[in-house]
């Protein structure tokens, strides 16, 4: 059977008790005691056992997840350290080989005609390296102009706006709404939509209420009220394979060029993975400054090789996308 068909009902149930595991756990026995035979169909003991069993049972599993991920995280740690030593070795090895070494007259010489031959050819070449660093600025000055009025990110890849913030992978947000008093649960009005999301409290004005920039998994959508001082939203996207440069259509953008993922979390990722977000990352930045993509690259490297190969043939009247 899969458990986690129920997390959803189960995680819902709890965000509704705000005495924690007890008082879910006295709801659970309670729906026992009048809804089943659980205490009735068999002995006493029996049904302690039971109740033994699987809290041993569960226990251990939880134990075993745990230290398997401690053991993970430490094979992580370990394969950094020995990266970085590896590091360390080779710029010391660099640092400590020769500067300098004493040549031969006939060396000497060559090596100045090696040199003269590249100022030669540098100077050839300097008007067509000006035209293409004229160009360049032109498209970093599009970049920068693309960029105004764009907020920086912060620590989370998100954005900390005056009544709430929020944080993102390429997976998931986090939305933390702090509460003005100690609040209830029934107290809160939280409707997630798949593309509009409406946060506020009951006889207030929403703080949140808008068109979400991309859709998210209702169903994988959860919120959880904090120290009864901040609601805390989590939210799963559809498409996890973009940042989001606002969390509602009438917030202010972030510039997602400067996104700054998380290292260690793309080291968790196996190759392929890794690879598939790594690309996507390149081409979204590509697209933003208005640059070809990897795929487009490949495209224009394929044509370029073919032409190289068939100069007798005229592609000026051509037109590649």
């Amino acid at each position: 059977m899969d458990k986690e068909r129920f997390d959803g009902m189960l995680l819902a149930m709890a965000q509704q008790h705000e005495g924690g595991i007890p008082e879910l756990l006295d709801t659970v026995f309670s729906f026992l005691a009048r809804k089943t035979d659980f205490y009735t169909g068999a002995t006493e003991e029996a049904a302690k056992q039971l109740v033994l069993d699987k809290f041993l049972e569960h226990g251990q599993q939880a134990r075993e997840a745990k230290d398997q991920k401690r053991r993970q995280n430490e094979e992580a740690d370990r394969k950094k350290r020995e990266r970085l030593e590896r590091e360390r070795q080779q710029e010391q090895a660099q640092q400590q080989e020769p500067q300098i070494r004493e040549v031969s007259d006939e060396e000497a010489a060559r090596i100045q005609r090696e040199l003269d031959e590249k100022a030669k050819g540098a100077a050839a070449t300097a008007p067509a390296k000006a035209e293409d660093e004229d160009k360049k600025a032109e498209s970093g000055d599009e970049s920068d102009e693309e960029s105004k009025g764009k907020l920086k990110p912060n620590a989370g890849n998100g954005c900390d706006l005056d009544k709430y913030q929020w944080t993102q992978t390429l997976q998931e947000l986090e939305i933390r709404v702090p509460l003005p008093f100690a609040c209830k649960s029934r107290d809160l009005v939280v409707d997630m939509q798949r593309r509009r999301l409406t946060v506020g409290l009951k006889g207030h004005p929403a703080v949140i209420d808008g068109e979400l920039s991309h859709e998210i998994k209702v169903e994988e959508s959860t919120w959880v009220l904090e120290d009864k001082r901040a609601l805390l939203i989590h939210i799963e996207k559809v498409n996890q394979m973009e940042w989001w440069s606002r969390l509602v259509t009438t917030d202010p953008e972030i510039n997602t060029r400067k996104v700054q993922p998380e290292s260690s979390k793309l080291s968790d990722l196996d190759g392929e993975t890794r690879g598939m977000v790594e690309k996507m990352m390149y081409d979204q930045r590509q697209k933003e400054m208005g640059l070809p993509t990897s795929d487009d690259q490949k495209k224009q490297d394929v044509m370029k090789k073919f032409m190289q190969q068939h100069p007798e043939m005229d592609f000026s009247n051509c037109k590649f996308n």
